[in-house]
């Protein structure tokens, strides 16, 4: 058995080919929709004491396939991530074969390096002259590092004397920004009341007038105003606060200034598109995920700092020579840099696809994500059933239909979209704007053409229809 279970034989290869074949035929359904009760029935998932065969193993794998959603097909709209491709899904494999962490040089040479060369490509696109940063384990893992670090800057003896300070600090993001900042308030000792939600316009961008009025406020209580996040890319909206109009501001107040480029942070890739990430270059600190629109497996994220010092301050602790030693190589060790100790090795796939595709091959994608969308927007704009809730800011079009025959919109909308998905034919998910559902289609499929999108529009008015009769 153990010779059996050391190396791969054909049976993998073709099991992941079909799979990736069947995301191409236009029967295939995205999801199948099952019940909880209806997966146990179809994956045994007991696990006896004596093990199984590899032919078991395999069964399992299918099943498990199966059983789930199809991120990559050309249907799926429904988080902000999507598609497929072969450098992201080779990076993953060879991380595993090589199976190492990143806290040292030592143990992860290679890796070690390219995590660096990237953190300075990242932080050089962005602006940052000697960026510091680090792959964490995605966008609220940035958001919690960037308010403790403010935090630590803001009372430097915080970090080993705890939280004295007579002044209740406060933090200020946008009433659209991602829940993670409220986490890592809570987590923090902060109080997620204490992050206090600032006004933002009709496309869902904070407004700086409504910021400044609102840290005045918080001054005036006798409060300690000391973070201010921004975001690139809402969750709902797509929309992209003001940084360069709001960093003059952060600077005014002291506050530390962040991105949370999550969602839209790659757009920056895009010479036509990266004036929505104007002014990013003045903040002390930015996240950003690759694993959305640049399409790399789940989990690829990077946190990247203007300023280098402040990762280490804050995030090394004593206690660590039975793994950070004094040698030629210390100056190369990324775990005192990092809030974890074990970190698995996400650069692999950023840098494998990044050499494969190329700074034009990106720039190539983001301008066609924006061009799809606006494709989108047209097609709701031009369908009398359909009405848009919002600007497009971005790859997101946020819209509803309009039913003739019932007066609660909201509901309708919910069941479309809940039929849609249980048909398999789009899957695709809602928010809310004001109290009122809407549909969130946001396009960050590679291998989405416009036909693609008209086949969603089409899926949408069918079912519509079919609710209405």
């Amino acid at each position: 058995m153990a010779g059996e279970e050391r190396f791969l034989d054909q049976k993998v290869l073709k099991i992941i080919n079909d799979y990736l074949k069947k995301n191409d035929l236009p029967d295939t359904p995205v999801t199948k929709y099952l019940y909880p009760h209806e997966i146990r029935e179809k994956i045994d998932l007991a696990i006896s004491r004596e093990g199984c065969s590899l032919d078991d193993l395999y069964k399992a794998i299918q099943d498990y396939l199966e059983a789930s959603v199809r991120t990559g097909h050309k249907q799926y709209f429904n988080q902000l991530w999507s598609g497929f491709t072969l450098p992201g899904l080779l990076g993953d494999i060879f991380t595993s074969l090589t199976n190492t962490s990143m806290y040292t040089y030592e143990v992860a040479p290679a890796a070690t390096l390219i995590e660096r060369f990237l953190v300075e490509k990242m932080g050089s696109i962005v602006g940052f002259k000697k960026p510091e940063g680090i792959f964490v384990t995605g966008g609220s893992h940035g958001n919690l590092m960037a308010m403790m670090i403010a935090r630590n800057n803001a009372f430097p003896d915080i970090k080993e004397e705890g939280h004295k300070a007579d002044k209740t600090l406060t933090a200020f993001v946008s009433d659209q920004a991602h829940y993670s900042f409220d986490k890592a308030a809570n987590i923090l000792g902060i109080g997620s009341q204490n992050v206090i939600k600032v006004k933002t316009d009709s496309a869902g961008r904070m407004i700086p007038e409504e910021l400044e009025k609102t840290v005045k406020h918080y001054q005036e209580q006798g409060k300690a105003p000391f973070f201010v996040g921004l975001t690139a890319g809402t969750t709902v909206k797509g929309a992209y606060d003001p940084c360069d109009e709001i960093a003059p501001l952060a600077r005014k107040y002291r506050l530390w200034l962040h991105v949370d480029g999550s969602f839209g942070g790659s757009v920056i890739l895009s010479p036509q598109h990266r004036r929505l990430m104007k002014g990013c270059e003045e903040a002390n600190s930015l996240i950003w995920n690759p694993h959305k629109m640049m399409r790399l497996p789940l989990i690829c994220s990077v946190f990247l700092v203007r300023e280098e010092g402040n990762l280490r301050n804050t995030f090394s602790a004593s206690g660590t020579e039975y793994i950070f030693h004094d040698h030629d190589f210390a100056a190369y060790d990324l775990g005192p840099l990092s809030m974890q100790c074990g970190r698995r090795v996400d650069a692999f796939k950023l840098w494998l696809s990044w050499k494969y595709y190329g700074d034009n091959g990106y720039a190539e994608l983001m301008d066609k994500f924006f061009d799809l969308a606006a494709h989108a927007e047209d097609k709701v704009n031009s369908l009398d059933e359909l009405e848009l809730m919002a600007p497009r800011n971005s790859v997101t079009v946020c819209f509803r239909y309009l039913p003739r025959s019932t007066e609660n919109i909201n509901a309708f909308n919910l069941r479309l979209r809940e039929e849609l998905a249980k048909s398999g034919k789009s899957f695709v998910n809602y928010g809310y704007i004001d109290s009122e559902v809407t549909i969130r289609l946001v396009i960050l499929n590679h291998e989405t053409e416009k036909e693609d999108v008209d086949r969603f529009f089409d899926n949408v008015i069918s079912t519509g229809r079919s609710i209405e009769k």
